[in-house]
């Protein structure tokens, strides 16, 4: 195939990787939201938010695993410069990961009177990975580098980017819930939608100024006016989320699912947005995708095994989705 140069294929296996990363920020970045804005204090609704993610949240991290998985044999030299500058927070990210996964578990099988003390651990695990998340993306928007202001910006960013996950997870929790636990969702939403649009604002802001190839990509015509129409989009579909908001719950519960396919729309454009300011490098200022690149030889192997296991994995998740489709009722462990 004469079209599976090195070139072209790096350029594919970026794309992956990205989607990959995309695909899992939407899809576990709802159910660690549901698990960060765990209502406390009324055991019912932990149960029937508990019971709303419960199909979903494993398979939901497969697409990290993916995505980490292709970084390492894609982009061998950039997974060790990346992971070199994240190690500690890539490692409280996984502890955040194990205390859910033991938490949703446990949960299930102690007593009555200790289930509330799990409930917490999946809470406090949901926060660590989402904040551990928000950190290292800060820290990568500020070149990998640790000085006090960039660990400022991504102590900063790791609260904006739970507040990104508590957002979508409370618009899932509109779209699978009814009464009370709906309506309080809908509040969490509102609130957390303001800090991820200062999050988001923030990082317009510094990104190009502490990366020139940034402030090159969003002010070079003509490009740059084709660009311009990602953040105008992201800022209408905050204000169309913000008066959604405002008129649910409807009756016959119409339009629930509106708040939570607007916060798919503000990700991927937040998401793209930030693909586009660093192509083509993929370790900010120092690597790109062309130089981190495995030999030809191999990413061509790899990627007919990639034709083959993507597929699967997008085709189980549907499947998924599509049998757990409708509203969450009682938790139910067999």
């Amino acid at each position: 195939m004469s079209w599976l140069t090195a070139e072209n294929l790096a350029l594919v296996f970026g794309a992956l990787t990205a989607l990959s990363v995309l695909l899992y920020a939407i899809l576990d970045g709802y159910d660690l939201g549901v698990g960060i804005t765990l209502p406390m204090h009324e055991e019912a609704w932990r149960d029937t938010a508990i019971a709303s993610i419960g199909p979903f949240w494993d398979a939901n991290e497969t697409w990290l695993v993916l995505a980490v998985g292709l970084l390492l044999v894609a982009f061998p030299a950039a997974h060790s410069a990346i992971l070199h500058a994240l190690y500690l927070p890539a490692a409280l990210l996984l502890i955040g990961l194990i205390l859910r996964g033991v938490a949703f578990d446990f949960r299930a099988k102690v007593k009555p009177e200790r289930k509330r003390n799990w409930d917490w651990t999946f809470k406090f695990g949901s926060f660590l990975a989402t904040f551990s998340q928000g950190f290292m993306l800060g820290i990568y928007v500020m070149g990998l580098e640790y000085r006090t202001g960039s660990i400022i910006f991504a102590c900063f960013s790791g609260l904006c980017v739970t507040a990104a996950y508590a957002m979508i997870g409370n618009a899932w929790l509109i779209g699978k819930t009814t009464g009370d636990l709906q309506r309080r969702a809908i509040r969490q939403c509102k609130l957390a939608g303001v800090w991820t649009l200062a999050g988001i604002l923030a990082v317009s802001a510094i990104n190009p100024l502490v990366n020139a190839n940034v402030y090159q990509v969003w002010t070079q015509p003509p490009l740059a006016y084709f660009f311009s129409a990602i953040p105008l989009l992201c800022f209408a579909m905050f204000a169309l989320g913000y008066l959604a908001l405002k008129r649910l719950p409807l009756p016959d519960d119409r339009g629930a699912w509106l708040p939570f396919f607007i916060c798919k729309v503000i990700f991927i454009c937040s998401f793209v947005g930030l693909a586009l300011s660093f192509y083509p490098f993929v370790v900010p200022n120092q690597m790109t995708l062309y130089e981190a690149a495995s030999s030809q030889e191999s990413l061509t192997i790899i990627f007919f095994g990639a034709v083959v296991v993507i597929p699967i994995i997008a085709a189980y998740t549907a499947v998924a989705y599509y049998a757990f489709r409708g509203k969450a009722d009682g938790l139910k462990y067999y």
